[in-house]
C-alpha cells in the first residue's frame, strides 16, 4: 500500500460531507490496502481503530511511559479520559486487477477450451482507504497524548509522531494479516477489551403508530456485518443502526429486531 503523511491539514473529510482542519502537532496520514473480501469492507475500520489503540499502548510500554488508556467509540473515534484524541474514516473503491488464468483440466470461467489457450481476465478488487487523525500535542480544546502522559507523570518524554505511526504499522500488519485469514471473530475479544460500550445502556427510537418512541437496549457487541448487537428489556435481540441525520452515533440510534 502507499501511506500519505502531512503536518497540516486543510480540507480534511469527515462524516456527512464535514471538512476537518487540523493544525500542526496532530498525526495525521492516509494509507491504502487491497482486500478479496468485499464483505468484510465494513468491519476495516474497527481493525484500524484496534490497531491505533494497540501502538499506542505498546510504544508507551516500550518507553516506559505511563499507559495511556485510549479507548474505542464505535464506530471510528478514539477517547482518552472521556474526550475524543483522534478518528479513522475508511472508504473504498474498486480498481480493476489482472490475473493470468493457465487451462488444464480444471478450468477456470472465461477459459478458452476448444483452444486450450490461456488468457487474461480482468476482475475487480476492492481498494480501501483510511485515513487517521491523532491529537499527539495541542492540549486545545480538548486533551492530547502528551498531556494526558504529563498528568500521569510530571516531565514524562513526549510521543513523537513519527514514533507512533511506525507503531501502528507494526501493529496494523498483524492484526490485518489476522484479519484477511481469519476474519473479524479472531479479532472481536481484543476489540471489545478496547472500545466503550460493553453493557452500555442506549436510548434507541422506534416507529409506533406514525409516533417516535423511545426504548432501552443493553449493547453487547457487533453484529456480522459491523452494526450494534444489544439486547432489549424485552430479552429479544435488536441490530442498532444511526439514523443518518445525528452527528452523534449514539444520538438518535434505530433498531431492527434479529430473527433467533
Amino acid at each position: 500500500g502507499v501511506v500519505c503523511a502531512t503536518d497540516v491539514q486543510f480540507k480534511g473529510r469527515g462524516r456527512s460531507k464535514n471538512v476537518w482542519e487540523s493544525p500542526p502537532g496532530c498525526l495525521m496520514f492516509s494509507f491504502t490496502s487491497q482486500m478479496n473480501d468485499a464483505r468484510k469492507l465494513p468491519l476495516m475500520q474497527y481493525v484500524v481503530c484496534l490497531a491505533m489503540t494497540e501502538a499506542i499502548k505498546d510504544l508507551c510500554c516500550a518507553k516506559g511511559l505511563p499507559e495511556l488508556d485510549v479507548r474505542i467509540k464505535w464506530p471510528n473515534d478514539l477517547y482518552l479520559k472521556g474526550l475524543k484524541v483522534g478518528g479513522i474514516l475508511c472508504t473504498s473503491s474498486y480498481e480493476p486487477k489482472v490475473y493470468n488464468i493457465c487451462t488444464g483440466k480444471y478450468v477456470p470461467n472465461g477459459a478458452d477450451t476448444n483452444t486450450g489457450r490461456s488468457f487474461i481476465i480482468k476482475t475487480w478488487i476492492p481498494l480501501p482507504f483510511s485515513g487517521i487523525g491523532l491529537n499527539v500535542d495541542n492540549e486545545k480544546p480538548t486533551t492530547c497524548l502528551n498531556a494526558a502522559l504529563q498528568e500521569l507523570k510530571a516531565n514524562s518524554p513526549r510521543l513523537k509522531r513519527e514514533d507512533i505511526l511506525a507503531s501502528f504499522f507494526n501493529k496494523f500488519e498483524v492484526l490485518f494479516d489476522i484479519f484477511s485469514n481469519q476474519g473479524f471473530q479472531a479479532l472481536e475479544e481484543q476489540y471489545y477489551n478496547s472500545w466503550l460500550h460493553s453493557g452500555q445502556r442506549v436510548v434507541v427510537q422506534d416507529a409506533h403508530e406514525g409516533q417516535s418512541v423511545n426504548s432501552v437496549v443493553t449493547i453487547k457487541g457487533l453484529t456480522p456485518s459491523g452494526y450494534l448487537y444489544a439486547v432489549g428489556e424485552d430479552g429479544k435481540s435488536y441490530e442498532l443502526h444511526p439514523d443518518g441525520n445525528s452527528f452523534d452515533f449514539f444520538t438518535g440510534l434505530v433498531r431492527r429486531k434479529i430473527d433467533a
